[in-house]
């Protein structure tokens, strides 16, 4: 099944059930999965670390002239 349909492993597959009863097995499409909301705030907040420290560094080295 897996050469006929190339399956790797980890690859989801549908199964339908025709008119005449018979089973189809189908390789699945491949789904992107959705960014989560909670994932771009801790980006955002990470982006913003950053830039924090960024501006802190540079504080800092001004500091030592």
């Amino acid at each position: 099944m897996r050469e006929a349909l190339l399956l790797s492993i980890g690859d989801f597959v549908e199964f339908h059930i025709n008119a005449n009863g018979e089973v189809i097995l189908r390789r699945a499409p491949t789904r992107v999965p959705a960014a989560e909301p909670q994932a771009e705030r801790m980006s955002a907040r990470r982006d913003a670390q950053m830039q924090r420290r960024a501006q802190e560094l540079l504080e800092l080295l001004r500091g030592l002239d």
